[in-house]
C-alpha cells in the first residue's frame, strides 16, 4: 500500500504542473465537501434535538399555564398559582426557555379573550418577563430592541410608553416601524403624537399599516390635525392629508388651503384632491388666481376637481382651456362644459336625457 502511494506521488510529481495543480485542487474540494457533509449532519442532529426539547418544554408550560388559570382563588393568588409563577420565573432566566414561555403565552392569549386573557397578561408581569423586555429597549443591537417592542405590543404593555417614545427617531427603520405600531395599536389616535417629533420619513407602506390599524377601531376621538398639516416633515403632512380625507375633517380646511403653496408639488396635488373630497368651494377661486403658473400636474388636478365643483360662473374661465395642449385637461373641460350649459339669457341648465328620447328595443340578433 505504501509503495502504491509512493508511486502515485512520484508519477504526479513527474507530470505537467497544470495536472498537478488540478489534482491538488480536486483533493481540496473533496475535503471541503466531506467537512460540509459532516457539519450539516451535526447541524441537523442539533436542530432535531432542539426541536424535541422545545416541544417538551412547550407542552410542560402549556400544562402549567392551564393549571394556573384554573387554580383561581377569588381575587388572591393561590399557593398553587404562586408555585407556578416561581417556576416560570426561574425558567425565564434561560434564553431558550424564555422564548418558549412567551410563545406559549401568546398562543393562548390570541385564542381567548376577557378575564382569561387578562390573567395571562398578569402572569407576564408576575414572572418578570416584562422586565426582561423593557431592559432590551436600551440594547445596542437594533434587532433586540425591535423584538422587545414587538413583544410589549403583543402583550399590550402600556407602561413602556415613555421609554419607547424616546426611540421614535431610532436610526433603524425596522425599530421605528415597531414603535409606530406599538403606539397606534395601544393608544389609537393618541399614539399618533409621535408625528409631532418624527424627523425621519414616514414611508407609504408605514402609512398604510397605520391607517389599517386605526380602521379596526370604532368611535375614535379624532384629534386636531392642524399641527401635522403644518409639519416640516413632508411625509407627516402627506399622512395628515390622508387622515383629513378619511375622517372628513372639514375644520382643517384653512390649513389644507394653505398647502396649495407648499414647496412640495406632490403635497400641493394631494391638497387639491382632498379639497374636492371635502367640497371646499372657496378653494376654487384661490386656485384660479395662479393656475397658469402652476405645474401641469396641478392643473390636471384642478380640472378634475372642477368636474365635481364647477358652477355656471366658472364657464368663461373654463372655456379658455378648451383647446389646451394636454389631453386630460381637454377631456375634463369637455365634461364640465357638457354638464353645465350657459344660455344667451345668462340662465343655465343641467344637461339631461331628453324626455322624448326612446331606446330602440328591436335589435337584430347576430347570426
Amino acid at each position: 500500500m505504501l509503495d502504491f502511494f509512493q508511486n502515485s506521488i512520484d508519477t504526479l510529481n513527474n507530470t505537467h504542473p497544470i495536472i498537478v495543480w488540478c489534482s491538488y485542487l480536486s483533493l481540496t474540494f473533496i475535503a471541503i465537501i466531506i467537512m460540509l457533509l459532516i457539519y450539516l449532519k451535526n447541524l441537523r442532529d442539533r436542530l432535531r434535538i432542539k426541536g424535541r426539547i422545545k416541544a417538551t418544554y412547550q407542552k410542560k408550560y402549556e400544562s402549567d399555564l392551564i393549571e394556573y388559570l384554573y387554580a383561581h382563588d377569588d381575587e388572591n393568588i393561590s399557593q398553587q398559582q404562586q408555585k407556578i409563577v416561581n417556576y416560570l420565573k426561574k425558567c425565564s432566566e434561560n434564553r431558550l426557555k424564555r422564548k418558549i414561555i412567551i410563545s406559549t403565552f401568546l398562543k393562548l392569549k390570541n385564542e381567548i379573550s376577557g378575564e382569561t386573557a387578562d390573567a395571562i397578561q398578569n402572569l407576564y408581569y408576575q414572572t418578570g418577563l416584562i422586565d426582561s423586555a423593557t431592559s432590551k429597549l436600551k440594547s445596542k443591537k437594533w434587532d433586540a430592541v425591535a423584538r422587545a417592542i414587538r413583544e410589549l405590543t403583543q402583550f399590550e404593555i402600556k407602561e413602556a410608553h415613555d421609554e419607547i417614545l424616546l426611540l421614535v427617531n431610532h436610526p433603524k427603520k425596522e425599530v421605528r416601524t415597531e414603535i409606530q405600531k406599538y403606539l397606534v395599536k395601544l393608544f389609537r389616535f393618541e399614539g399618533l403624537e409621535f408625528l409631532n417629533v418624527l424627523e425621519n420619513p414616514l414611508s407609504e407602506w408605514d402609512q398604510i399599516q397605520l391607517l389599517e390599524i386605526l380602521n379596526k377601531f370604532n368611535n375614535l376621538e379624532i384629534p386636531d390635525m392642524n399641527n401635522w398639516l403644518r409639519s416640516t416633515n413632508n411625509s407627516v403632512v402627506s399622512f395628515a392629508i390622508k387622515l383629513t380625507k378619511i375622517y372628513n375633517q372639514f375644520g382643517a380646511k384653512d390649513d389644507i388651503i394653505a398647502l396649495f403653496n407648499h414647496p412640495n408639488a406632490e403635497i400641493r396635488i394631494e391638497a387639491i384632491n382632498v379639497v374636492t373630497h371635502l367640497g371646499i368651494y372657496e378653494a376654487v377661486e384661490i386656485l384660479k388666481q395662479d393656475l397658469f403658473d402652476r405645474s401641469l400636474e396641478e392643473q390636471i388636478a384642478f380640472f378634475k376637481m372642477m368636474e365635481e365643483m364647477s358652477m355656471p360662473d366658472d364657464i368663461p374661465f373654463i372655456e379658455e382651456y378648451v383647446n389646451h395642449e394636454n389631453f386630460f385637461i381637454r377631456i375634463s373641460v369637455m365634461k364640465i362644459m357638457n354638464l353645465i350649459t350657459v344660455d344667451s339669457d345668462n340662465t343655465f341648465k343641467i344637461n339631461s336625457i331628453d324626455e322624448n328620447y326612446t331606446i330602440e328595443k328591436n335589435f337584430t340578433k347576430a347570426s
